[in-house]
């Protein structure tokens, strides 16, 4: 059985629609085909490159020798180039992970946010936001409220609230063509107001209650639903037990 997994900010972004069926019907989508592997090891790499001054080649060595699945391996090393131009000439005065933070999207849904690194160079604090998705970034309205909302989360922070936020997007120009890196600069991006933003939570709020109650009703059987013979009877054995 698929599980309803609370999404990040950045899948809550993407997977809002202006209908809350939609947004369930994406949710559920999500937990019956969720990725089989992660980017983790990437942010590995950009820590390497930052903190301890790792070539490119031994990044490249280190994750042929660490995935073992060719399509996993093609995909990071898609990547892994244009993060190193990104990086490359910036002498960083520190480097640090930032702590989970949660967005209370409602009263039931607490949504993760986990920047996976923060640095510091010339003099500015920097915030890069890595978007390793091949196809369909968040743009439009959706990258608006994804960036009010990661800015409501680094204002809470006095130490972040200064912090350049740049998206690092990796995503493919056209299916089949090599990736590309498109720096978003989230300055110039607009923001949704606060009424439209409330808006747009309470929708995708909705949503996900709506996808977590198909779940569960996916997960218990019908009250109708008997195998031939079966009885009322307490005594008689059931299809499905009381603890299953």
């Amino acid at each position: 059985m698929a599980n309803l997994k609370i999404p990040s900010l950045q899948h809550l972004a993407r997977n809002w629609w202006e209908d809350p069926t939609k947004v369930k019907r994406a949710l559920l989508n999500l937990a019956k085909n969720s990725p089989t592997f992660n980017y983790e090891p990437l942010y590995g790499a950009v820590r390497d490159m930052l903190v301890f001054g790792q070539p490119y080649e031994q990044i490249v060595k280190g994750l042929h020798r660490g995935v073992r699945r060719p399509d996993v391996l093609e995909n990071y090393l898609g990547v892994v180039p244009l993060i190193d131009d990104y990086f490359d000439g910036v002498t960083t005065t520190f480097v640090q992970a930032v702590d989970r933070r949660y967005y209370p999207v409602s009263q039931k849904l607490l949504v993760p946010f986990h920047p996976p690194v923060i640095y510091g160079a010339g003099g500015h604090v920097y915030f890069p936001w890595f978007s390793f998705w091949r196809a369909n970034p968040i743009v439009g309205e959706r990258l608006s409220l994804f960036v009010t909302l990661v800015e409501e989360v680094l204002l809470q922070d006095p130490d972040l609230e200064e912090a350049k936020f740049n998206i690092l997007d990796f995503s493919a120009p056209q299916p089949g063509q090599q990736r590309e890196l498109n720096v978003i600069d989230t300055r110039e991006v607009e923001r949704v107001s606060a009424k439209r933003k409330s808006h747009m939570l309470a929708i995708f709020a909705q949503g996900y209650s709506l996808a977590e109650k198909e779940l569960d009703n996916m997960a218990q059987p019908s009250s109708t639903e008997k195998r031939d013979g079966d009885t009322d009877d307490d005594d008689q054995p059931r299809l499905f037990p009381p603890d299953s």
